[in-house]
This record gives C-alpha cells, structure tokens and sequence, in this order.
C-alpha cells in the first residue's frame, strides 16, 4: 500500500555510516525516501553514497560532538532542501567507566554527543520541518535511561534528558504537527556493543537478563524508526519506545 512509503520525503540521519544509523539509511533508502546522513570518518560516508549510487543519497563528513561543524551542517541544510520530513538524531557513544573514574572532560562529551547535538539540530533545522507540515523527529536514546544496565552514569543520563527533551518537543511542537518521539534500545549488535559483547560473561548475563533470550538486531530498530517516520504513525508523538526484548517489562529476567 502506498501509505507504507517514505517517497518524496526529504530525511537526515546523524551517524549513518555504522550499526543502527546505516541500518535506518537503508531502510529509509528502501522505502523511497531521499537521505542525506552526517558521521565522522569519510571514507565510511564516501563508501555508503557509492554502495547506493542511484539512490537518492548524500552526506558530509561531521563530528557531531562539535558545535562549530554542527552549525556548518544546518546552514547546508537550510540552503540545500526545500523542506525537512524526519530528523533522526542517531550519532552517540559511550565511555564505560565507574562512577568516580570519569573526568570532567569525559563527561561534558558525552552530554554533547549524546545530548547537546540532539537539541542543536532540532532547533537549528525547525524551519525546514516547519516547512515539512507533517514533520517526524526520532530521538535514539537507550534502555540505559529508564534502567540502570551499568552502562555508565554520563550515558544513561545524558539518554535521560534525551527522553525528557523528546516530551517537552512534542508538546511544544505539535502545533506545527511535528512529531517527536525516542527509541530505546537494549543490547544490539553493532559496532558500539561489540568489544562489551565479545566478553562471554558480558554476553551470557545481557542474554540471561532478556526475555527472548537473544541481543537485538539493527534492524528491529531501524523497522520502528521507518514506522515512526511514516504518516500512518500520525497520532504518535511524545513516546518513548523501547525495543529491548522484554527486559523493561520484567524484574527478574527469564
């Protein structure tokens, strides 16, 4: 059916060379959407825009973490499309340390990658989602905001303010019928879990603590965010939606 499309909607994706945010680029890709994607390493963004030469795809090199290229981004974008229909605010790591080992420097970081860019593009770019008339904004956060996993106080908190700055959008927002809401991840097998994941201890307890007795896959994110991203979503906004395997649904695990 038509109304499961994303054709002639103009998308961008932070972080869409690896895991979760290439894994949105291509099903984004594959539902006709044009999309334009940010990351750091070139050559990972140069081999992205060739795999699918003939798609409607672009990108340029950023770090997310830095304001100065962020603002560089937007006035790119303010020139470059007539219009802006999702926003997917995907770019973010983490540092895993305890509590009293992280510096200042640590910490300030991982607010601006995870928390601060996240803001800085929604606000930067609400003139070309204004434009859209039916704009999605789709915030990746983690189960790590609602649950402590032991992933790291700086992560988890800065997913945290991801989640509230995802409701308070969406109530000041709606007036301009742009919808914002978070995706929260449990484990997934991308590039950021893999070093945590290889450890069979670190493996064994994620599974043992999940319901389906298995780590989630790329794409069981990336099929939410194109869910949300469509106009059959319309009446869904201010959510935070957790794609975790049944973990935040139980206490004890299997």
């Amino acid at each position: 059916m038509k109304k499961w499309s994303l054709k002639g909607k103009n998308a961008f994706v932070t972080g869409g060379t690896k895991g979760i945010g290439l894994e949105i680029v291509e099903e984004f890709l594959s539902l006709g959407a044009f999309v334009f994607i940010v990351a750091r390493d070139e050559n990972n963004l140069l081999n992205i825009i060739e795999k699918h030469k003939g798609d409607k795809i672009d990108g340029i090199t950023c770090d997310v973490s830095v304001k100065e290229d962020r603002l560089k981004v937007v006035k790119l974008l303010l020139k470059k499309l007539d219009k802006l229909d999702i926003l997917v605010n995907n770019a973010g790591s983490n540092i895993r340390k305890k509590a009293n080992e992280y510096s200042e420097e640590e910490i300030k970081y991982l607010f601006e990658l995870n928390y601060f860019s996240a803001v800085e593009w929604c606000r930067g770019l609400l003139p070309l989602m204004k434009l859209s008339q039916k704009a999605s904004i789709i915030n990746i956060s983690s189960i790590a905001s609602i649950l402590d996993d032991g992933t790291g106080f700086p992560y988890a908190s800065s997913k945290a303010a991801v989640n509230q700055f995802t409701r308070s959008l969406a109530s000041e927002w709606g007036k301009y019928n742009i919808r914002v809401n978070a995706i929260l991840p449990w484990f997934i097998k991308t590039p950021l879990t893999e070093d945590y994941l290889s450890n069979n201890e670190n493996y064994t307890k994620i599974v043992g603590r999940t319901p389906l007795n298995r780590i989630g896959m790329p794409d069981e994110v990336s099929s939410l965010a194109a869910y949300l991203a469509m106009d059959v979503s319309s009446y869904i906004t201010g959510q935070s939606i957790s794609v975790d395997g049944g973990l935040s649904g139980t206490v004890f695990g299997r």
